[in-house]
């Protein structure tokens, strides 16, 4: 019952310490910008690799390297394809001389 009633005290005093700070504070949030920048210019070093990992973004965004990965299983693909098909004329071919003689 008794730390019921220490944690309960703790507990108000911490809101009442939370809503003081906050009304102390409360002009100055309002007076910052809306938009969540603080009017600091970037460095050009910063907005280059800004621009970096949006494209990288895009990239992976467009599928363009699922693409790219898909074309090239494709022509691997085709040129193992014709291999075997090469290969299966030759063994029919020497099949069809072998049953000519």
């Amino acid at each position: 019952m008794v730390t019921e009633i220490i944690f309960l005290a703790i507990c108000v005093v911490s809101l009442g310490g939370l809503l003081f700070i906050l009304t102390k504070k409360l002009p100055v949030l309002s007076s910052l910008p809306q938009n969540g920048t603080s009017g600091i210019r970037k460095h050009h070093f910063i907005i280059n690799i800004e621009t970096k990992i949006k494209g990288v973004a895009n990239f992976f965004e467009k599928q363009i390297f699922l693409h790219k990965l898909l074309s090239w299983i494709k022509v691997i693909t085709l040129k193992v394809e014709t291999r075997v098909d090469a290969t299966l004329h030759k063994i029919r071919k020497k099949a069809q001389q072998k049953a000519a003689k």
